[in-house]
């Protein structure tokens, strides 16, 4: 029989999980609890599994973000009644509940959000404020100065539900996570490829490569597994990169590109947008 955990972060806990947001304890620094024996140095092969909450199998809880779940039975379990003893904090997954906070550590982060992103619930932080936007993205920390994004395999503290009304992720925020893809090296002993000069000539041999490239592009989308977004965007900025300046791309084209995107569930607002901001990168 479970006994009973005598821990105000423990009923804080298992409020949120009623509300189906997945969680676990945070220590003193506002880590994790440490990994148990058994997956010390990922002995267990936990890290690859790692593609949902509550993957790890372990009794204990470890591997951060993993870890959060939403049974109470875990929550209360003998097994963990020794980590909400020492906790300091709960944390959440919010790419488990399909959120995504933006965590501004700073004045200077702050008001940046303020110019730039788009209102949505907030909520006061030490030194700075989260907010909370629905709909989850990869998450990278250090997009900006004084700005995480943790959303995905991330976790972060729960503050309060905050203030203010929610609102969907934005592609500004999106876009934070897009590094641009490294240029191309020539090989040795040749030259470097450069873009076509604008003057309308096609510097392709035959409508084949243009074929090919463009179905190449079509299976990299389709193949996707995570951060479609991102994939999409560098898709839409390679083809561009090659074929944007020859006059060989047509809207047939185009559609067939966005096509792609759109059966990996991305809105036609975002292909615009992708579109729009690989163009824009290009000088197009």
């Amino acid at each position: 029989m479970t006994q009973p955990i005598p821990s105000a972060h423990l009923h804080a806990a298992l409020g949120l999980a009623a509300r189906g947001i997945p969680v676990l304890p945070l220590r003193e620094g506002k880590g994790p609890m440490g990994n148990c024996r058994a997956c010390r140095e990922n002995a267990c092969g936990g890290r690859p599994n790692m593609k949902t909450p509550g993957r790890c199998v372990c009794a204990a809880p470890c591997h951060a973000w993993a870890a959060a779940t939403t049974d109470p039975h875990v929550l209360t379990s003998a097994a963990w009644a020794p980590a909400w003893r020492q906790a300091a904090a709960v944390a959440y997954h919010p790419g488990g509940t399909a959120l995504t906070v933006v965590d501004l550590d700073n004045a200077d982060a702050v008001a940046w959000a303020r110019q730039t992103l788009p209102e949505t619930r907030t909520v006061a932080t030490t030194r700075g404020e989260h907010w909370i936007y629905r709909g989850a993205m990869v998450s990278r920390n250090g997009v900006r100065p004084g700005v995480d994004i943790k959303s995905t395999m991330s976790y972060a503290r729960w503050l309060g539900p905050g203030t203010g009304t929610m609102t969907d992720l934005p592609d500004v925020v999106r876009a934070l996570v897009v590094k641009e893809p490294a240029p191309a090296r020539a090989a040795p002993g040749t030259a470097a490829a450069t873009l076509p000069s604008g003057d309308g000539q096609c510097p392709h041999r035959s409508p084949a490569y243009l074929e090919r490239g463009l179905a190449m592009a079509e299976q990299r989308i389709t193949d996707a597994t995570s951060a479609v977004h991102n994939t999409v965007y560098r898709v839409f900025l390679a083809v561009l990169r090659v074929h944007g300046r020859c006059g060989c791309l047509t809207d047939g084209h185009v559609a067939r590109l966005f096509t792609a995107a759109q059966a990996k569930g991305e809105g036609l607002r975002h292909c615009e947008t992708a579109w729009t901001n690989a163009r824009t990168r290009l000088g197009m």
